[in-house]
């Protein structure tokens, strides 16, 4: 699928959501394999996936209905779950996020890395955890991405008032 950041790669497993990459050479994308469908133009499971990302590209949408069915440990679940109540325009800190989840500081490495393996970018908002005093750190698309969602983000939030 287009979008104002790239190529997103849409993967799904026919009822949910598991995947959003930022093109398909991103850094955690697997491989794609003899047993994957291609759907070509975003069509079939993932229309409704196509039509919420692109309304959020277009500020029409400050979160997502989708079924979602991330794979990871338990606490990357949990971390992946923490991204999803981080408001519309709104960021928090790796810390904010490991004290949220009854952890002391030293979490924030491993909330770090769980927020780095999010397979479901912009649909679970990884983009919107910074380091440390506010510090623009760490996105698997890369800043120049993470930063573009932020602003664009920022730009609908004030929208909504």
């Amino acid at each position: 699928m287009p979008s104002p950041v790239g190529e997103l790669t849409l993967v799904g497993d026919g009822a949910s959501l598991t995947a959003v990459y930022l093109g398909a050479t991103h850094r955690w994308a697997p491989e794609i394999g003899p047993d994957w469908v291609r759907v070509g133009r975003c069509e079939g499971e993932f229309a409704e996936v196509t039509k919420q990302l692109t309304e959020y590209f277009d500020n029409r949408r400050t979160g997502f209905d989708l079924p979602l069915a991330p794979t990871g440990t338990a606490f990357r679940l949990r971390v992946w779950a923490a991204l999803l109540e981080i408001p519309y325009g709104g960021t928090v800190s790796y810390g904010e996020i490991a004290a949220r989840l009854g952890h002391g500081p030293a979490a924030s490495r491993a909330v770090g890395a769980a927020n780095g393996r999010n397979p479901i970018s912009i649909v679970v908002p990884c983009h919107r955890v910074l380091g440390a005093g506010g510090a623009l750190v760490g996105y698997g698309g890369g800043l120049d991405r993470k930063r573009t969602l932020l602003d664009l983000e920022s730009l609908g939030a004030d929208r909504l008032w």
